[in-house]
């Protein structure tokens, strides 16, 4: 599975790419999880609303500093490899 950060001035980009990995499927469940965090970054304004959120390749756009993109992209990660929690930790349903 391919992940990345790019910068682009002051803000930073996460992209993943499922089709690097031909062997893994992403579980529907897990998608939708995905789909639903993407969406409520876009909401929330933590994410541009141009950031697409699969299902083989998910990019978030205009992440606001680095530390916030490597915590977004390790999420990612975890939950395209099944582990949801890290996701659920990093954007929460009610943000704490």
């Amino acid at each position: 599975m391919f992940i990345a950060l790019e910068r682009e001035g002051p803000r930073w980009r996460i992209k993943a790419d499922t089709l690097t990995a031909p062997e893994h499927t992403v579980d529907t469940g897990v998608y939708d999880a995905v789909r639903a965090t993407v969406d409520r970054l876009v909401r929330t304004g933590q994410v541009r609303p141009g950031s697409y959120p699969g299902p083989v390749c998910f990019v978030l756009q205009d992440v606001d500093s680095e530390p916030r993109a490597r915590e977004l992209a390790a999420a990612l990660h975890a939950a395209l490899y099944g582990d949801l929690e890290p996701l659920a930790r990093a954007a929460p349903e009610t943000p704490s």
